[in-house]
């Protein structure tokens, strides 16, 4: 998996979290880190995909993450709720992306920027989430 797309997932997950507690516009939040990171190694139009996305389809998000949690949204992490509202919009709207490096990608995020043992909820609720969403896909890699 390309180092230009891990970065843009991480840049979306603190762009993401930033939109979450300022509700702060979007397009703002994207100028702002496009201008702090002009010379990284970012995919943009991916990272700009993620920031547009997650915002414009947050209650069907909400929606399919609801049943997999044992807490109100309101009660989860921030940054693990942007991290599963980000990966749950990859495993429903970008199949081209395998659900394992989805999961794997949001595990390593919540390692990185969530709480100490965050990456076990956050594995669970993709995991299981996965299992409907990327059912064919899923039955394969058992076999």
């Amino acid at each position: 998996m390309s180092q230009t797309r891990k970065q843009a997932r991480k840049a979306a997950i603190q762009a993401l979290y930033q939109w979450q507690l300022a509700e702060q516009n979007i397009g703002e939040i994207e100028t702002q880190f496009r201008e702090e990171r002009q010379n990284s190694k970012i995919d943009f139009d991916y990272f700009s995909e993620l920031l547009h996305a997650v915002p414009a389809k947050l209650n069907e998000l909400d929606t399919l993450i609801e049943p997999h949690v044992d807490r109100t949204m309101k009660e989860i992490n921030p940054v693990e709720l942007a991290i599963l509202r980000m990966s749950v919009y990859e495993l429903k709207h970008r199949l081209d992306i395998p659900y394992r490096v989805v999961i794997n990608e949001a595990v390593e995020l919540t390692k990185q920027f969530g709480a100490d043992q965050g990456f076990k909820f956050v594995n669970s609720v993709l995991d299981n989430l996965s299992k409907s969403l990327r059912q064919a896909e899923s039955k394969a890699s058992k076999n």
